[in-house]
């Protein structure tokens, strides 16, 4: 905070709040910024390609006539594939894996499948133009192959190109995830590679009390994404943990689960913030893009933000959502529902389904706070969704100053926060 000015990450920019009076309300909070960004994000990679962890050698029977697929997020995550993936390319060369036998596999999940002039956005210029890459679609039948079953009994239908490569990376980043506790690992290929019913009986386990923001080994939407990924047989992952900037501050390469537990200790470094109290007001950004490109994005910002937020208080959301609510199926959802209990009543009743899941989501969190958002979303449509609309930052110092007693926290990258309460 430097003269009562905190600066929002807003879609592609920034936005300026003032703290225009009595700044010893305001708490500012943000990740742990002792860790140092890598001074050249290529040598850092490198090292981690030739420092192995959790597999002696990751490319024992590897060469010419190998077929490797390599798993990359969509455009809706922050990964520096552009840094990740060209050392990586180079190392399956020196192996002698033949270009054409190399192919990207976009991790879609339910989103909607990225378009081939999109390809450059999360891969740069070159590689599109090298390498098959290839967008997933969870409802496409015709190229999902039937696997096996989970402990937790869930159905893994994946993407039948992907699956039958002899070698399988995922690349990706490893941070804070509302009810999987954390990104990465296998999580990129085994969610964002399976088909719908797949992912819809998975998520249906972020009903459970331990499903939940930093929860790992006892989370069992977390674990059953594990035993998703040994059915897919992941050989190996390429993961990073990225600063508030987007910059890499760790790369890991290995077996996935010694990558995910060694990017798990650096992210809790960075994102476990100790507090003592929760807050009145919590006014948080989801970070900027990507995070806010839409508010089913944007959403997982409002469930870090409710963790800082005393029960009956208020959250203000600053999230831009240049591509609107980006879920069909949570708009069908909330098409006539009038409150909150219907909400719940109706998803309840339903079948569980990923879109919806949204409405539930926000709904437990209007249960228990007020939550406006700041965005691009006409103010009726935010309003259909029982969030209350915000147009300027004048309107969010308005309500601010409608409390005025209130403690406020200020949090420019909720979704890298989570909240550790000290005990007394």
């Amino acid at each position: 905070m430097k003269k009562n000015l905190v600066y929002l990450p807003y879609g592609r920019g920034t936005l300026t709040y003032e703290i225009s009076e009595n700044p010893s309300r305001y708490q500012l909070i943000q990740p742990n910024c002792e860790l140092p960004r890598v001074r050249n994000s290529r040598e850092a990679v490198q090292k981690a390609l030739a420092s192995p962890i959790g597999v002696e050698n990751p490319w024992a029977g590897v060469g010419e006539n190998t077929t490797v697929a390599i798993t990359v997020n969509d455009k809706t995550r922050p990964v520096p594939n552009k840094a990740l993936l060209p050392p990586l390319l180079e190392v399956l060369q020196t192996k002698g894996v033949k270009k054409e036998n190399i192919t990207i596999y976009i991790a879609s999940g339910t989103h909607i499948p990225m378009e081939k002039d999109e390809f450059h956005l999360i891969l740069g210029d070159e590689i599109p133009q090298q390498l098959s890459v290839i967008p997933h679609n969870c409802d496409d039948e015709n190229n999902l192959c039937v696997i096996g079953t989970t402990f937790r009994n869930t159905p893994v239908l994946v993407n039948r190109g992907f699956y039958e490569c002899d070698l399988k990376i995922v690349v990706g980043d490893i941070e804070p995830h509302h009810f999987a506790g954390y990104s990465g690992g296998v999580k990129s290929a085994a969610i964002g590679l399976s088909g719908r019913k797949t992912i819809n009986t998975n998520h249906k386990l972020l009903l459970d009390e331990n499903s939940v923001i930093g929860c790992f080994q006892q989370n069992p939407l977390r674990q059953d994404i594990e035993d998703i990924g040994s059915l897919m047989k992941i050989d190996l992952a390429l993961n990073a943990v990225l600063n508030q900037q987007k910059e890499i501050l760790a790369v890991f390469f290995g077996k996935p689960d010694a990558v995910m537990k060694a990017g798990i200790q650096v992210v809790d470094q960075i994102s476990r913030i100790p507090i003592s109290h929760a807050y009145d007001i919590v006014i948080a950004s989801a970070g900027g893009y990507p995070k806010d490109i839409n508010l089913y994005q944007a959403q997982k910002a409002m469930t870090h933000a409710s963790l800082f937020c005393k029960p009956g208080g208020v959250i203000v959301l600053i999230a831009e959502c240049e591509e609107g609510v980006g879920s069909n199926g949570y708009l069908e959802f909330m098409r006539g529902v009038r409150n909150i209990r219907e909400v719940i009543e109706k998803f309840t009743r339903s079948e569980f389904m990923v879109g919806p899941h949204k409405a539930f989501q926000i709904a437990k969190i209007l249960q228990k706070h007020q939550v406006f958002l700041f965005s691009s979303i006409p103010a009726r449509q935010v309003e259909s969704l029982l969030l209350k609309p915000l147009t300027s930052l004048q309107e969010v110092q308005n309500l601010v100053n409608q409390h005025p007693g209130a403690e406020i926290a200020l949090i420019p990258y909720a979704t890298a926060c989570i909240a550790a309460y000290k005990k007394e």
